[in-house]
């Protein structure tokens, strides 16, 4: 990419939170990256739950072209309803937008970040190296083909594709091989968090959180979800202390449990690569 958007602005949206100041980090520190390498005219953020509004960072927008990057899991509830909505992307039908004119500005709704397909190499890169940066008890570090691997999700009932883009990683990896097993778990759906002690016959597992924020899901309430006392886990999140300790024995098994891959530096080539292919459609 060299010069070909400078002309244009880049919008990342993501979801924010009101009680977690680290949900929005990810978006910024991209959009920060983004705009020291000046590949875009400007780069904004927006948020569903924070300041700047995505109805308000569109307005404020200048350039002639705008490209809006979700930077969400899934094609889900808010990539599909919540941000067309706010953005005012519905076309007549009940459709989504994905190029619209309006006025002298051309506004170009990209495909979220979660499901491309540069994301398994991230997913499967994150498991090695918590396994080989916190080795088990006697330096043991386990071969793939002995770990079962789980990608975690949130998983709702407002919207059967959140749950895909979970799945659809899990038929990649297992495609690439080396693992004993991988599996899908969510929060909220089947199967649970706490079900990866059943159904990994491996004595080790690691669980990589599929979310683009490390927020209150993925630093308190899945290590809680896989046996870590909610008492402990809040305590160390007071102290800044990891809330989980890799790997920690649960249920006779060895688990790693890695961060969210949201704030991988590898994230810019994913938001480009949806902007490359917005472009072109």
């Amino acid at each position: 990419m060299t010069d070909e958007f400078a002309d244009a602005a880049l919008l990342l949206v993501g979801h924010g939170s009101t009680v977690n100041a680290d949900s929005a980090l990810p978006t910024r520190q991209h959009a920060a990256e983004l705009r020291r390498q000046g590949l875009f005219g400007e780069v904004k953020t927006a948020f569903w739950k924070e300041h700047p509004t995505l109805a308000g960072a569109l307005r404020q927008t200048l350039a002639h072209r705008v490209f809006v990057v979700p930077l969400f899991i899934s094609e889900g509830y808010f990539t599909e309803e919540v941000i067309p909505r706010e953005l005012g992307l519905r076309n007549a039908s009940g459709g989504v937008d994905r190029r619209q004119q309006r006025g002298g500005q051309l506004i170009h709704y990209c495909d979220p970040v979660g499901t491309h397909a540069l994301m398994t190499n991230l997913l499967v890169e994150r498991a090695a190296g918590v396994v080989s940066q916190f080795p088990a008890p006697g330096g043991r570090i386990p071969p793939r083909s002995e770990i079962t691997l789980f990608v975690a999700g949130h998983g709702t009932g407002n919207n059967e594709n959140s749950r895909k883009a979970i799945e659809n990683q899990v038929e990649q990896i297992r495609a690439v091989g080396g693992y004993a097993d991988v599996h899908p778990l969510f929060m909220e759906e089947e199967p649970r968090i706490e079900e990866c002690y059943r159904l990994a016959q491996t004595e080790d597992l690691v669980v990589v959180p599929f979310f683009v924020s490390d927020g209150l899901h993925s630093y308190e309430d899945i290590p809680v979800m896989l046996g870590e006392p909610e008492a402990t886990v809040q305590a160390r999140f007071r102290s800044g202390t990891p809330t989980w300790l890799n790997p920690t024995r649960q249920r006779d098994k060895w688990v790693w449990y890695t961060p969210g891959i949201g704030r991988d530096p590898r994230m810019l080539d994913v938001i480009l690569e949806r902007v490359r292919e917005a472009a072109s459609s």
